[in-house]
């Protein structure tokens, strides 16, 4: 069983590691088709309970309250679209930048989720801005998602690839750290 590492706040991570692999055409399909719809937020809609309870937990982080509103019905609209949750989606992001949607990492990766510049050239919209945090998002929740299909549900295994960093368990368990600390559901 993996140690978890404990941390009381967000070191965003290192996307050093991260280079593309060869991508498969239904990534870089799938991605490109995400990238180019417009967001449905009906189709996002959780609950509200959740919003609330989210909205408490992120004014450490995010203390404006309208910003804060407007990320986290973004955050839960683009996991739900991707077939996500919301509160991994919010673990990831809290892992690798803190919710500074103007986040850099020193390998180049950008924004909430730490994407990185070249998802925009594999699926052709090199004018895409990565630290616009709903573009983020769209592009972070369904590299993510892509993942998790690819190992077949296996969250560990997933977040390793999304971190660029497979066959380690040190991101996922920073992820997951984060998500039992901060992101578990408990309301």
């Amino acid at each position: 069983m993996a140690t978890f590492l404990h941390s009381t706040s967000p070191t965003p991570a290192l996307a050093a590691a991260q280079v593309p692999e060869a991508l498969p055409s239904t990534l870089v399909d799938t991605l490109a088709e995400a990238a180019a719809s417009p967001l449905d937020t009906e189709r996002g809609a959780t609950t509200h309970d959740w919003l609330a309870h989210r909205n408490d937990q992120l004014a450490r982080f995010v203390p404006q309250a309208e910003l804060r509103h407007t990320l986290l019905a973004r955050i839960q609209a683009e996991a739900a679209l991707a077939g996500l949750s919301p509160d991994i989606v919010m673990a990831v992001i809290h892992v690798e930048s803190g919710f500074d949607p103007h986040a850099l990492s020193s390998a180049g990766a950008q924004g909430l989720m730490q994407v990185m510049p070249f998802w925009k050239e594999v699926i052709g919209r090199s004018d895409d801005n990565l630290l616009d945090p709903g573009l983020n998002l769209r592009y972070g929740c369904t590299i993510l998602a892509y993942y998790l299909d690819l190992e077949n549900g296996d969250l560990t295994r997933a977040l390793a690839r999304y971190n660029g960093s497979l066959g380690k368990t040190w991101y996922p368990e920073r992820v997951m750290q984060a998500w039992v600390d901060y992101w578990w559901t408990s309301y």
